[in-house]
């Protein structure tokens, strides 16, 4: 009877032993795969500086549209993006006769990723500069007048964004981007003020969907629109009182670029709805870039410094017109973006993403009051 009992329990502690061995060996296997995976998962860009000047956006502009009329595989992210990579990311040496350098070294045959592969920063540059201007440079229809006043459909390839305000309303800005913010609490500002007139028609910079609409306490009326590659979210702040919108839009709602979507104002910080706490005027216009989902709403959003890019726009503003019973302006010839056709929207955000989310150059920040949680970059 003791036999068998000894050789009973010496069976369970075989098991039990059995067990813990199987455990522990899955365990070495599994870890390193779920390591693997959330390496995996978090491959991707986590930080953007965006420096490039708006002589070397023109300039690599120019040598897009010209490498797209010889049918030369070469675009502006990739022209930037090898300039960035040769200069180490200095800025400061850019040379118009570089662009001309690199277009010719194509026309005879060279291929850029090629010339690029020695520079372990070039595929980093590419794709962020992709992610900021991707969406930019494209096909597209308008109808313009000739020398006679008829309208006539063109297709053309070129600039498909716009300056954020319409043609024909003046405004002054400077490089803002970083500077100190206090109301509610300190931070930084992560966008690009506009100064200019109560009413002056507010457009969608880039062709995309409207994500959010409404009031906020910081960016007080605002519009936030995602690209249809939902790498771009332009945010459009302190719209006018009583009549921030374009009458009719709504959350969903596909715009086009040069499309109306609202007026400037100076509403906002105010907890109250429908105030203009602001002392000046302006747009607060920002954009951030999204690499993926997890970047959208939190600590790891990527807002970067647009007044480069707004000067380089300021060549393609979107003509208007009053309609002298509503008082509120449209565009005045009719565009297709070629991209906006066929177009679904996105998923909706499940938090209104408002980019004022505190110190740009740290991007795990402490945590603040729920209240933060809905906040502008203004």
């Amino acid at each position: 009877m003791r036999r068998a009992q000894r050789i009973y329990l010496s069976v369970v502690a075989l098991l039990a032993a059995c067990t813990v061995v199987s455990a522990v060996s899955l365990g070495m296997r599994v870890a390193p795969a779920l390591a693997q995976a959330e390496t995996e998962k978090k491959d991707y860009i986590k930080w953007v500086s965006f420096d490039v000047p708006a002589s070397a956006l023109d300039k690599a502009y120019k040598a897009a549209l010209q490498a797209n009329e010889e049918e030369l595989s070469l675009d502006m992210a990739h022209i930037l993006g090898y300039l960035a990579a040769t200069y180490w990311g200095n800025w400061r040496s850019f040379k118009s006769a570089d662009v001309d350098r690199l277009l010719e070294r194509v026309r005879a045959g060279e291929n850029v990723d090629e010339m690029a592969a020695q520079y372990k920063d070039y595929r980093y540059f590419c794709e962020a500069y992709d992610a900021v201007l991707g969406g930019m440079v494209g096909d597209y229809a308008i109808e313009l007048p000739d020398e006679n006043g008829e309208l006539h459909w063109v297709e053309k390839y070129g600039l498909k964004a716009y300056l954020p305000l319409a043609e024909g309303f003046g405004f002054s800005h400077c490089d803002d981007f970083g500077n100190a913010r206090s109301f509610g609490y300190r931070r930084k500002h992560l966008g690009h003020d506009m100064m200019g007139t109560v009413g002056t028609p507010v457009v969608a910079v880039e062709s995309g969907t409207v994500e959010v609409m409404g009031w906020n306490r910081y960016g007080g009326w605002r519009i936030g629109i995602r690209s249809f590659n939902s790498k771009r979210y332009y945010y459009y702040a302190h719209l006018r009182k009583d009549k921030p919108f374009q009458p009719g839009l709504k959350e969903g709602d596909i715009v086009q670029a040069g499309d109306v979507i609202g007026y400037l104002g100076m509403t906002g910080y105010s907890d109250k709805e429908n105030v203009n706490g602001m002392n000046v005027p302006h747009l607060h216009f920002g954009l951030q870039l999204i690499f993926d989902e997890s970047q959208k709403d939190g600590n790891g959003e990527i807002w970067i410094d647009v007044y480069q890019l707004v000067q380089f726009l300021g060549r393609n503003r979107s003509t208007v017109t009053r309609d002298e019973e509503t008082g509120y302006y449209r565009r005045k010839y009719t565009y297709i973006d070629f991209d906006a056709l066929n177009q679904t929207a996105p998923a909706p955000r499940t938090t209104p993403l408002d980019p004022e989310m505190g110190d740009e150059d740290c991007p795990i920040q402490p945590e603040e009051p729920a209240a933060r949680k809905e906040q502008e970059t203004e």
